[in-house]
């Protein structure tokens, strides 16, 4: 079965995305290449709880078994040694990545406080959009009561361009809702 994203992005989006663009190549269009979540778990130095609860989360928000990330370097004023594990990620491809993207978008950021839309700025000047959201649990496979404490989490969403408007016009017409101006 295909995802609805990704179905929408092969019937819509890449006749749009060519119209707008001027090219007849339809691989020469942008497109999603992978989507990584990051959990940086600061609490896990002092309690491993907590980063056990981190890949809980994250595993069932993407999935799929998220990876436990390891300090590269000892910092003595965060009392980091290296090979301490700080955090987890999980890297999305293919129909994984279209149905967490359609999550994120439909469920997940309507629910955030306060939101206002997606800075449209948030692009690394190579294609890729990055967006961090303070806590977890707006995403509604969660059940808040099994969590000690709210977990923020980092969202690269990594596209094939290299440009940013590119990639700008390629999630608008996937629907993330940046903001005006």
């Amino acid at each position: 079965m295909i995802p609805r994203l990704q179905e929408r992005y092969q019937r819509e989006i890449v006749p749009e995305l060519a119209k707008r663009l001027g090219r007849k190549n339809p691989l020469s269009l942008p497109r999603l290449e992978k989507i990584v979540v990051n959990m940086g778990v600061g609490k896990a130095l002092q309690d491993k709880k907590y980063l056990e609860e981190a890949v809980d989360a994250l595993s069932l928000i993407t999935g799929q078994k998220p990876v436990v990330t390891r300090a590269r370097k000892s910092v003595a004023g965060f009392r980091v040694r290296r090979g301490m594990a700080i955090g987890c990620m999980v890297t999305l491809r293919r129909r994984r990545m279209y149905e967490f993207l359609d999550r994120l978008i439909s469920l997940a950021l309507p629910r955030v406080r306060d939101f206002r839309g997606l800075n449209p700025k948030a692009f690394d000047g190579h294609g890729n959009y990055n967006l961090g959201l303070s806590e977890q649990f707006v995403f509604p496979e969660l059940n808040p009561d099994r969590y000690s404490r709210p977990q923020g989490m980092n969202i690269t969403i990594v596209t094939t361009t290299e440009s940013d408007e590119e990639a700008r016009l390629l999630l608008q017409l996937l629907g993330m809702p940046f903001r005006a101006g």
